[in-house]
């Protein structure tokens, strides 16, 4: 597996990582602990070295999770987690709210610190902008953190361009983290300049559109009620009949080459800069063993304008989140 630099402040990663939410939470029951861990090592075995996690994800559930996992690998991998929302630092209860409170920032670190079974945290996200907290406040938190040895690398998750700026100003950003692929193209128009004029990285999640763009799923496909597509309109029945456009697009050029739609959908985000890092997450081995495969596929200059003028004569249908979460996003 190659490796990449997300920015300009040394973190150096696997090209692709694994984003491990779904192991326990968002996508349906969380996963038999002892298949999570397998699947955890089995990416660090076929050299993936970034791993993805959140507090809020379980709450907590996850963390232990992935710290337990990447336990014997200290000092080989890199793994990132995030703080900013509101949740009961007692019950685990997570009512929605956020917060991005300086003590609160350095209370989730030194909780994350623990579940992780790290010394440090190698890459520590603000999951959503905090309107109620100046970014240079929560940057400077952060950077406290740093300069006490707790974390290695500041990052953002779905902030705006101009929170972006703030918040480097005060304490290098490593790396940005928002939903990119060619089912959401969004941060083409602002976000990807913003990040390679500063020099940060970029982290697509959801970088196969939800599993939308492995040609796995259709209008037909019904969810667990655990499930979050269940409440994205991108999702409902009649959107995914009209979208089926944009896989069919992938599963001819994927032909042509010999490999899967999901493949050419990770390669093609890894041609767009070399400082992305797209973090697929999966619950099955041969799932991993397809998605990490992408990083072998090489896109010609003419497969690249091929993909683009193909799929811009396709109109997406439906929002990518349900306007309570879509406030969350881009401040």
């Amino acid at each position: 597996m190659k490796t990449r630099s997300l920015g300009s402040t040394g973190l150096n990663v696997s090209a692709l990582g694994l984003g491990c939410m779904g192991l326990s939470f968002g996508l349906g029951p969380a996963v038999d602990k002892q298949e999570g861990i397998a699947l955890i090592r089995a990416a660090v075995e076929k050299g993936v070295t970034f791993f993805d996690t959140a507090e809020v994800y379980g709450p907590w559930m996850n963390e232990e999770l992935v710290g337990e996992a990447l336990a014997p690998f200290k000092g080989r991998v890199a793994i990132a987690t995030k703080f900013g929302f509101a949740i009961d630092q007692v019950t685990g209860q997570n009512p929605g709210g956020l917060n991005s409170r300086p003590e609160r920032i350095k209370a989730v670190a030194e909780a994350s610190l623990k579940r992780l079974r790290v010394d440090a945290l190698d890459l520590f996200y603000q999951h959503r902008v905090d309107p109620e907290v100046p970014i240079e406040d929560v940057a400077g938190a952060v950077k406290d953190l740093i300069r006490e040895g707790k974390v290695k690398h500041f990052g953002l998750s779905e902030a705006g361009a101009a929170t972006i700026r703030k918040a480097h100003a005060v304490q290098p950003v490593a790396a940005l983290q928002s939903e990119y692929s060619l089912f959401w193209r969004e941060p083409e128009v602002e976000i990807i300049p913003t990040l390679e004029e500063l020099g940060i990285g970029f982290v697509p999640f959801s970088p196969l559109g939800k599993g939308f763009l492995t040609g796995k799923i259709d209008e037909t496909t019904t969810f667990d009620p655990t499930d979050f597509r269940n409440v994205v309109p991108r999702f409902t029945p009649e959107a995914r009949k009209a979208n089926l456009a944009l896989v069919d697009l992938l599963r001819g050029i994927a032909a042509r080459k010999g490999v899967t739609p999901a493949q050419v959908a990770l390669a093609w985000l890894l041609a767009q800069k070399p400082w992305i890092v797209p973090i697929p997450g999966t619950t099955k081995l041969h799932r991993l063993e397809e998605n990490l495969g992408a990083a072998a596929v090489e896109l010609t200059p003419e497969d690249l304008r091929e993909i683009q003028a193909a799929s811009e004569k396709v109109q997406l249908q439906g929002a990518r989140y349900p306007e309570h979460l879509q406030k969350l996003v881009g401040r």
